[in-house]
């Protein structure tokens, strides 16, 4: 097993996620392992001022594609907090298995994460907006 990796993350992002865990919506999640592991994640980050975020992390309300490693398949979301979230418009919540998954990865990086059929693995092709490095306000 390989160590695990240190995630970026705003100290904007980092203040407003750490507030979810005691929020209705992480009520809910409470007992899922993948709101555990955004636990562990957030305690370990790197917390860093909103201008000093590299260009290729993948930060709150970044637009990102995901290219599936087995099917070469790309997808893209939008990684937004829980009431923001809504699949149709590929909005993806945080507290989701996947946007737990990609949060703080930079382009290039190689996301795994549990699925029922097994695991599935991610690589982060490209950050097609992010609100840090695009100077918009989210």
């Amino acid at each position: 097993m390989t160590a695990k990796r240190q995630i970026i993350i705003s100290s904007e992002d980092h203040a407003r996620l750490e507030s979810l865990f005691y929020s209705r919506f992480a009520t809910a999640f409470k007992d899922k392992p993948y709101l555990q592991s955004l636990r562990g994640e957030l305690d370990h980050a790197q917390i860093v001022h909103t201008d000093e975020v590299p260009p290729d992390v993948v930060t709150m309300n970044s637009t990102v594609c995901l290219r599936d490693v087995g099917s070469k398949n790309v997808e893209t979301y939008t990684l937004v907090y829980p009431q923001d979230a809504n699949i149709a418009e590929d909005k993806l919540s945080v507290l989701a298995p996947i946007g737990t998954a990609i949060l703080g990865f930079r382009v290039g990086d190689l996301v795994r994460w549990n699925v029922p059929s097994g695991v599935a693995s991610f690589r982060i092709q490209e950050l097609v907006f992010q609100p840090e490095r695009d100077g918009v306000d989210a």
